[in-house]
């Protein structure tokens, strides 16, 4: 049974007449009534006897009457439940993003999304990079936007740019010099993500430095977010790293010094989507507005100053 074997049948039994409804519908009476042939073959009964020059129901035909009239109505709520998010005329999308996205380009982001889609309703759920990857990864998300290095099994990943991390104090003699991983071992830490301590992509690269030289990384002070890691720093009760343009574009070059580090660290901004997945077009629309945004945000970045000298330092 299909539901075009339905709709062939409603409309002959509302007309009366199997060419009166070939008509409406714009198609053969023999291919119609060849359906609804199909159809009273499949259930073992007929649905039509002829009474003269029109077609009545049997007793069959009038019980399935209402069933076939509500199974073509929730097959169109069906159709239409995903219509608005099909033409971009309604529905929600939800994106992942690195807890730190804001301070790049979220804002930028939804202001061309809606601009272009108004209708459409959008959900930005700023995690850490490793959660956003599990949430692609389970199709609790179709898309996100994550810093590299994470989980990529079963995961598309297309890297973009990528934006350098600085070593971070208040204390002008602690950024003279690039930092080593040998001296950051030494150093008053305060760090970010602590919830996210052996995931966090930043936190990762600098582990697998510091094993490589044979030192350990640990922190004095642990915090969740970047801003509070900055913030007691420019207290003087520690030193952190972080992104150059947070210290840069931020305004916390006004009591925080940042130098590179030696080797220099990149946190790498990367899309990713399920493997193979079939994206939605609202998710397709949201991507490539961030792709633009990405393009404004590399040249803003290649204007950043190298390193971040306190004011008065």
């Amino acid at each position: 049974m299909t539901l075009q074997q339905l709709h062939y049948f409603m409309a002959a039994a509302e007309r009366r007449s199997f060419s009166a409804a070939a008509d409406a519908l714009l198609m053969t009476q023999q291919s119609l009534s060849e359906q609804v042939r199909r159809l009273e073959s499949e259930l073992g009964v007929s649905l039509f006897v002829r009474a003269g020059r029109r077609l009545e129901l049997t007793e069959a035909g009038r019980m399935l009457l209402p069933h076939a009239e509500r199974t073509l109505a929730a097959a169109e709520e069906t159709v239409a439940s995903v219509r608005g998010v099909r033409t971009l005329s309604g529905g929600t999308v939800s994106f992942g993003t690195f807890g730190s996205a804001h301070h790049y380009l979220l804002t930028g982001l939804v202001q061309d999304f809606r601009a272009e889609h108004p209708d459409v309703r959008l959900r930005l759920l700023g995690q850490n990079s490793s959660e956003v990857a599990d949430a692609v990864r389970e199709g609790r998300l179709e898309a996100g936007l994550i810093v590299l290095p994470v989980d990529d099994r079963g995961l598309d990943v297309r890297p973009t740019i990528r934006e350098e991390i600085h070593y971070v104090s208040a204390d002008p003699a602690r950024v003279r010099e690039p930092m080593t991983i040998e001296r950051l071992a030494e150093a008053p830490l305060i760090l970010h993500e602590v919830r996210w301590a052996t995931s966090d992509p930043t936190r990762r690269q600098l582990a697998e430095r510091a094993q490589a030289a044979g030192v350990s990384i640990e922190p004095d002070v642990e915090v969740e977010f970047l801003t509070a890691a900055l913030d007691l720093a420019a207290r003087g009760l520690g030193d952190t790293v972080s992104p150059r343009f947070v210290v840069y574009g931020r305004g916390y070059g006004r009591k925080l010094g940042s130098v590179p580090f030696d080797p220099p660290l990149y946190d790498t901004f990367a899309f990713i989507t399920r493997r193979n997945a079939h994206l939605s077009p609202a998710t397709r629309a949201l991507i490539e507005i961030a792709e633009r945004r990405i393009e404004q945000l590399a040249k803003r970045l290649a204007d950043a100053p190298s390193r971040v000298q306190r004011d008065g330092g």
